[in-house]
Parts: C-alpha cells; structure tokens; sequence
C-alpha cells in the first residue's frame, strides 16, 4: 500500500479521465432529458448555491465552473482511493481485472453518493437525469477510471 501523497499523485489520472468521461455523459444526458447540456454540470454547484443550482439550465461561471471544479475534486479523491484500495490487481495489468476494478470503485461510489451522503452534499445531477442516464454516468466514470489506471500503468 502506498503511503497517500503517492497514492493521490497515482490518482490524478484516473481521477481526471473519470471527471471528464463522467462530466461528457452527464452533458449527453442532460441534453437529451433537458435539452440543456450544462443542467447536470450545473446542479452539482448546489453544493455551494443550494437548491438554486438545480434550476440553473445555460453555462455560467458561478454555477457550471464551480460544478464542474466539485465534480473534478471528487473523481480525483475517488480515484486514489481506487488507486489505493485496487493497486495490487492493477499492477498486474490485466485488462479484466482492471475493469473488474474500476466497475466496482464506480459501484462504491454510487453507493456512498446516495446511501450514505447527506442530501446536501449529494452530486446534484441526480435532480436533472433518470436513473439510466445516472447508471451510465457512473459506467463512463468506470470506465475513465481504468483508462487512467492502464495511463499509470503503461510502461
């Protein structure tokens, strides 16, 4: 186990093609559920603006900026964590395994985001998607998860 200035050096990568792949589909959902692409972006800036957020449909720097910025924070925490808890089946750079991994980081993830956090600090985005497009939010943040673990992993 890494000690954690490695473990959220490590993270860095998986955490930012996390936020990307996630933040990409949250647009492609909100689109297609709201004919707005920044909605989802923007109601996780209720973590600051309150319910207010939720209703916020176009770009702007106080709410798609700061969303976006406690999107991003979150996926890097989330991808040490994963990067911590998973290094051991990662080093072996199998791509299942790797898969395996990060499918379940994004499971926990989505866990602890609706089971175990207060409604307050939830994503948000949750207010402006169905269910499937959350599902496929969390596949993509699966999904930069291990883009970013085979990153680390290349050489």
């Amino acid at each position: 186990m890494d000690n954690w200035k490695v473990a959220v050096v490590k993270g860095l990568a998986p955490g930012a093609l996390a936020s990307l792949a996630s933040a990409a589909m949250l647009a492609l959902g909100a689109k297609r559920e709201n004919g707005r692409v920044f909605a989802g972006t923007n109601a996780v800036s209720h973590w600051l603006w309150g319910d207010k957020a939720f209703q916020q449909d176009g770009p702007s720097w106080k709410y798609t900026l700061v969303g976006y910025g406690i999107h991003h924070a979150s996926a890097t925490l989330w991808g040490s964590l994963f990067e911590q808890a998973a290094g051991k089946l990662l080093a072996r750079k199998s791509p299942a395994a790797t898969l395996a991994a990060s499918a379940a980081a994004s499971a926990v993830a989505c866990f602890v985001d609706y089971q175990l956090t207060p409604r307050r600090l939830r994503p948000g985005f949750e207010e402006r998607l169905s269910r499937r497009s959350l599902a496929l939010v969390y596949a993509a943040f699966a999904l930069g998860l291990a883009g970013g673990a085979w990153y680390n992993r290349r050489r």
